[in-house]
């Protein structure tokens, strides 16, 4: 197993400190892999972050290009790279940021089998997506590959955060959250509800520790509960899941497990 060096002991050393993490979490960082899908509002603070805790690769899913409307909460990307792959964009970022981490770009929408082969090579995923049906793909996918999902919202100025942990058998899933039936009920976005430019990044670093306390097995997880904020009046609440008997995805996972 190979061990830090100097730079990366210094690197990291305000995080080893910490009696939860201490070197063998650093070194687990190191060596984990992370799929995020979306590198908007959300996926530009969850990047930043985990490439700047040690994580130690990062896929970058997006199929988007940099507009100018994105910059005031997409972190990630700059004056320079509008009109660039948001992809291309945020691995420049991150490589700046943090040579340790290796980036691998996907500039495309994932779908079927190239969306299962990605998060297969993950340890865990994030979705930081904008809409209903890639959310489902998502969450349907990490059930088939039983990996832990991180999944985070913004609009307006409320977020929420959730984990879902499809490697474990008793975890409630995205589904039993949201039944497809009722999916996006509300209807629009970001691009004609508007949204705060910092809830974005509360969230998004929100999911980012949860991330980081997944991969190392810390407990406390959002695994089993919905975090609701509501930044206007900055009240923070919780509310229980349950695994739905009737969930689709939750059967999936449970035959796939046999």
């Amino acid at each position: 197993m190979a061990t830090m060096n100097d730079e990366q002991l210094l690197r990291y050393s305000r995080q080893i400190l910490l009696p939860e993490i201490d070197i063998p979490g650093q070194e687990k960082l190191l060596r984990s892999r992370v799929l995020i899908v979306g590198a908007g509002g959300l996926g530009s603070p969850a990047a930043l972050y985990l490439a700047g805790s040690g994580v130690g690769h990062l896929d970058i899913n997006d199929h988007d290009t940099v507009d100018l409307s994105n910059l005031h909460r997409q972190i990630l990307h700059g004056m320079g790279d509008i009109g660039l792959h948001k992809t291309d964009s945020a691995a420049a970022s991150l490589r700046e940021l943090n040579s340790d981490c290796r980036i691998t770009t996907l500039d495309r929408r994932l779908e079927d089998e190239a969306l299962l082969a990605a998060i297969a090579r993950a340890d865990l995923v994030i979705d930081a997506c904008d809409n209903f049906p890639t959310r489902y793909r998502i969450n349907a996918a990490c059930a088939t590959a039983r990996k832990p999902l991180v999944s985070g919202a913004v609009i307006r100025m409320e977020g929420q955060a959730s984990v879902f942990r499809h490697d474990r058998e008793d975890s409630p899933c995205f589904e039993c959250l949201y039944d497809r039936h009722a999916q996006d009920a509300e209807g629009g976005g970001c691009s004609d509800q508007g949204i705060l430019a910092p809830v974005a990044g509360i969230i998004g670093a929100i999911m980012a520790t949860e991330a980081i306390k997944v991969l190392l097995s810390l407990p406390g997880t959002l695994s089993g509960r919905l975090l609701l904020v509501d930044a206007a009046r900055m009240r923070f609440r919780t509310l229980s899941l349950h695994r739905d008997p009737a969930c689709p995805v939750c059967a999936m996972r449970a035959a796939a497990a046999v």
